[in-house]
């Protein structure tokens, strides 16, 4: 994907993570129980910073064009995909108590967590060979 491609993403996932917040804080806190909406919480709160850390990573990459900032990008978006997609689908687990969800989403999250981690250290290895 080119720079402009993950801008756009990013643009549109924190449009997407400003509605689950709102969902959360309104429609959800009355079916949801309290571990449920804080896990919810937590999966907006990474979808905002790393949506905002998206844009800025596509700002510098176009600002300093010896750094190729593609993979740092895609460690990134597929990160917080993977993890706050599965935290909301196992917070909705809350109340649709499917058994196995759990079991195949469960491992899902610290991957996610994993690749974005991978991406900031991926990110300061190329900043600190720049001259």
């Amino acid at each position: 994907m080119k720079l402009k491609g993950y801008f756009v993403f990013a643009v549109l996932s924190m449009a997407i993570a400003i509605a689950f917040g709102a969902l959360g804080a309104h429609a959800l806190k009355n079916i949801f129980d309290i571990h449920a909406i804080e896990s919810w919480k937590t999966a907006v709160f990474y979808q905002i910073v790393h949506s905002l850390s998206v844009l800025i990573i596509v700002l510098f990459g176009n600002i300093y064009k010896k750094v190729d900032v593609r993979l740092v990008l895609k460690l990134m978006v597929y990160g917080f995909v993977i993890f706050s997609s599965s935290i909301y689908i196992l917070s909705f687990n809350s109340i649709w108590t499917i058994e196995w969800l759990g079991k195949v989403l469960g491992p899902l999250t610290p991957i996610g967590g994993l690749l974005m981690i991978s991406s900031w250290l991926v990110l300061v290895s190329k900043v600190l060979k720049l001259k």
